[in-house]
């Protein structure tokens, strides 16, 4: 997969819809900044709104992963291959995401218990400590949030009952039991609680 030939054909089929960048960005709630980045290859959309965005352009998602128009003989053989590229593209991005999600997570343990330590060895006014205090559990609780983020939106969650493949909500997610990368969720799909798996691939 082509990412740099796939954002010129998205921009392609953009200006033949008459849309801009904006206008693009608009319809699904994201910034025009991401269209440019899908359309100069730096990024690709998101799997959940590659359907509606090639419904918009009038494509398939087989030609929006090509970066071009398939006519009948190619479709099934490009098929193939852009399903196996995806799959890989898609795990990399899953392994990116945890890597970040680790990086904050350190990065906020980190600060707080340096704060933690300046506190209480250094001479300050009490009022101080507790502003250093106070910013080191900031600090911590926006890595934590982001470090969550990513690691519910890195891949999949599989169900151990019916081994449905999803991704949670953030709520449940939050306040679900963890131990590691399992949480322990209600299914959407059976609605039975089990002890759900991180898996990189849905399929």
């Amino acid at each position: 997969m082509n990412q740099e030939k796939s954002g010129k054909f998205i921009a392609q089929c953009r200006r033949e819809k008459g849309l801009t960048q904006a206008g693009l960005a608009e319809l699904f709630h994201i910034t025009d900044r991401a269209v440019s980045k899908w359309e100069t290859g730096k990024s690709m959309p998101d799997i959940s709104i590659m359907p509606v965005l090639c419904s918009v352009l009038g494509i398939t998602v087989n030609e929006l992963l090509s970066g071009e128009r398939l006519d009948m003989d190619e479709y099934n053989k490009k098929a193939e291959e852009n399903l196996i590229e995806f799959r890989k593209f898609e795990e990399k991005e899953t392994k990116k995401k945890l890597m970040l999600e680790v990086v904050f997570g350190v990065i906020g343990i980190a600060v707080l218990l340096l704060v933690i330590f300046v506190s209480i060895i250094a001479e300050m006014k009490p009022a101080m400590k507790i502003t250093v205090v106070l910013t080191g559990g900031f600090i911590f609780a926006v890595c934590l949030f982001f470090a969550l983020y990513l690691e519910r939106d890195a891949g999949y969650y599989e169900c151990r009952k019916c081994c449905y493949k999803y991704v949670p909500n953030i709520m449940p997610f939050l306040f679900a039991p963890h131990s590691g990368r399992k949480r322990y969720m209600k299914c959407p799909h059976c609605h039975k609680y089990s002890w759900h798996k991180k898996t990189a691939e849905k399929q």
